[in-house]
């Protein structure tokens, strides 16, 4: 009788020592996920606010809108045709949109061939989407292309343009950072 008392007891303390083994193994499990999820979060994986790719969509519109206007006022100004005008244009939107991210990296003391690495991986995405719909309305809208800067209709669809190509941008760029890509790229050289 003794002796199935020992033996149950043994029984015992073993399924109580499994038992603090499963609760020990959980417990890291669910540090390590949360270690994980905060390491996510750090590098851009993960959930990524509307306002954090409301930011970076702003950075990259304000070069293209530089682009965008500088080289219409230039096909204006040498009295070019639309396409002509247009290509200029989208070529100055890329170049002041890459600039602009260019300088942010360089000021962190990047080299330029890296920092050029990074612009063209954080925004080429981005500012293509941006010219494609910013450049679509405007070809779209009835008079739009033939208008001139003087004329409100020139300014009015340009500003139209750019809050569309803002407001599906923002989407775009969302999804980039929340995967580590476009602007998550960047806030890595910013700390």
């Amino acid at each position: 009788m003794q002796h199935e008392a020992h033996a149950h007891h043994e029984q015992h303390q073993t399924h109580e020592h499994h038992a603090a083994h499963e609760d020990h193994a959980a417990h890291q499990q669910h540090a390590t996920h949360e270690g994980h999820e905060q390491h996510q979060h750090h590098h851009g994986h993960g959930k990524v606010s509307w306002s954090t790719a409301a930011q970076a969509t702003l950075h990259c519109l304000t070069g293209c809108a530089i682009g965008e206007v500088l080289g219409m006022v230039i096909g204006t100004a040498f009295g070019w045709g639309n396409l002509p005008t247009m290509v200029l244009a989208i070529i100055l939107a890329f170049f002041f949109g890459y600039a602009l991210t260019l300088r942010g990296i360089l000021k962190a003391g990047v080299d330029f061939k890296t920092a050029f690495k990074v612009a063209l991986a954080a925004d080429t995405l981005s500012i293509a989407v941006m010219e494609i719909i910013d450049n679509g309305v405007i070809a779209l809208w009835p008079g739009a292309m033939d208008a001139h800067l003087s004329e409100p209709l020139f300014w009015i669809v340009l500003a139209i343009a750019l809050a569309a190509a803002f407001v599906i941008t923002t989407p775009v760029n969302k999804w980039m950072i929340g995967r580590g890509k476009g602007h998550a790229v960047v806030h890595q050289y910013h700390h």
